[in-house]
């Protein structure tokens, strides 16, 4: 990885496009496939990525850094009797592949036995690779891209003279392939792209004291990006929204999650839900597949197959075939997340997720978000959390925050140095809406998220 701190960017000759890399890609995977059943290992399975790309970082309107990164590995895993050996090389040469996959076997011969590793079953195995458009690339320098974060910058710190300066901004393009490869003879790849930029801005209060604040829009397609202004004037809204912030008295209150961190809340469900906390019984939501945690009337839907969207795939990280399906059908758990491992670990039956979860989409209470602060009357909006706070044991939840106090439906003033704790359980089953104004940043596509009571640690 090279990056330049600079006035100005510097001139870099075009980058072979990451497609072109693809075959060769598929090539070393098959190679290593070979050579482990040469040695005549139980199973084996092969991982490459290559990833390339360039990011520019502004800062008061000037180019900070420039950095170009292409860089990528090949990782082997070896199964023999029940046991597991795994290296990896970044030098896809035949005979440093081949050294590799003898690492491989060697520390799998020295390991200990565990009945439950191994490939995952063969029926699984992908078989419809659909074209989901994933891949888009664009032919972008480092002057265009810099162009982007200033143009985000001036607009952020045209709005407003409390707005006092940008704390940077920042312009990245990315492609990346992936080969994955294994002894039931499933071999495949694919290429992605992905584009995104953000500004953060700093705003200066009445007595003194700073706020800040920032957004950020991320797509597939270069021209999907928002604009520059649009994203400089949202940070700078943001930023001058969350002035004069002060705390508010501890009490028992609702609280509406802004989108973008209903996210977050939603990702504790995924930890929870996941095979490896249920086998290795660290969940909150142990035994609770077919039973009721959230409102009969809310689903999440996951959808791997969106064409374009951000965590859109045909097979996850074992070649498994990616499904719709309902994690959570009218309330009630309808899976665990499971990859071949935990699978067997509970005597269950794989759900292809190894490497994450797909596009899940919340349903919504038909309500926007403006709608969501009016139907909670008294409450706060919470628009930030800070620290750790989340026990995934016992559900238990306690963080640090920031927002806006509402009264009668209406936004009263910005809210900060406040804790809210709950638990999970009573967070989910307390769920009372949720925004149709999805945030599709993210794997996760849900509005806000209002809940009937937390409690509000203040003054």
């Amino acid at each position: 990885m090279a990056s330049h701190p600079s006035s100005a960017p510097r001139a870099t000759e075009p980058t072979p496009r990451i497609d072109s890399e693809l075959s060769a890609l598929k090539d070393a995977v098959s190679v290593a496939l070979e050579y482990a059943k040469e040695l005549g290992t139980s199973a084996a399975e092969v991982a490459i990525s290559k990833q390339q790309g360039l990011s520019v970082s502004t800062r008061e309107k000037e180019v900070e850094t420039v950095e170009f990164n292409k860089d990528g590995a090949l990782g082997i895993t070896i199964y023999r009797d029940g046991r597991k050996g795994s290296s990896s090389t970044s030098d896809l040469s035949p005979e440093a592949i081949r050294q590799a996959v003898k690492a491989a076997d060697g520390i799998a011969k020295y390991t200990s036995e565990d009945p439950f590793s191994g490939l995952a079953d063969p029926a699984l195995m992908a078989q419809d690779i659909r074209d989901l458009e994933l891949y888009h690339p664009q032919d972008i320098d480092a002057e265009e891209l810099a162009q982007l974060a200033i143009r985000a910058e001036e607009a952020s710190l045209s709005v407003d003279s409390r707005i006092r300066n940008s704390d940077g901004a920042s312009a990245n393009a990315h492609t990346a392939a992936r080969v994955y490869g294994n002894s039931h003879g499933f071999l495949n790849g694919y290429c992605s792209s992905r584009y995104s930029l953000s500004c953060v801005v700093i705003g200066e209060e009445s007595d003194g004291n700073m706020q800040r604040d920032y957004d950020y829009t991320v797509a597939r397609k270069y021209h999907d990006l928002l604009s520059p202004e649009a994203v400089g004037l949202q940070a700078a809204n943001k930023t001058l929204s969350r002035l004069d912030a002060r705390k508010i008295a501890t009490a028992k209150m609702p609280v509406l999650f802004a989108p973008e961190i209903a996210t977050g809340l939603m990702g504790h469900l995924i930890g929870a839900i996941s095979g490896s906390s249920i086998y290795r019984k660290s969940s909150f939501l142990m035994e609770a597949l077919n039973t009721q945690i959230f409102p009969d009337w809310f689903s999440i839907e996951e959808q791997p197959h969106l064409i374009g969207a951000l965590a859109s795939a045909n097979y996850d990280s074992e070649g498994v075939a990616t499904q719709d399906r309902r994690i959570i059908d009218r309330g009630q758990l309808e899976t665990y997340l499971l990859t071949s491992y935990s699978a067997r670990k509970l005597s269950m039956t794989n759900t292809g997720h190894a490497g994450g979860i797909y596009n899940w989409t919340l349903s919504h209470s038909n309500q926007t978000f403006d709608d969501l602060v009016k139907a909670m009357n008294t409450g706060l909006i919470v628009t930030e959390v800070m620290g750790q706070g989340v026990n995934g044991v016992t559900g238990d939840y306690s963080r640090g925050a920031a927002g806006f106090y509402v009264e009668n439906g209406e936004v009263l003033y910005p809210v900060e140095e406040i804790t809210i704790a709950g638990n999970l359980k009573d967070m989910f089953m307390g769920i009372q809406g949720v925004g149709k104004d999805r945030d599709l940043r993210s794997s996760i596509r849900t509005g806000g998220i209002l809940l009937s009571e937390m409690k509000i640690a203040g003054n």
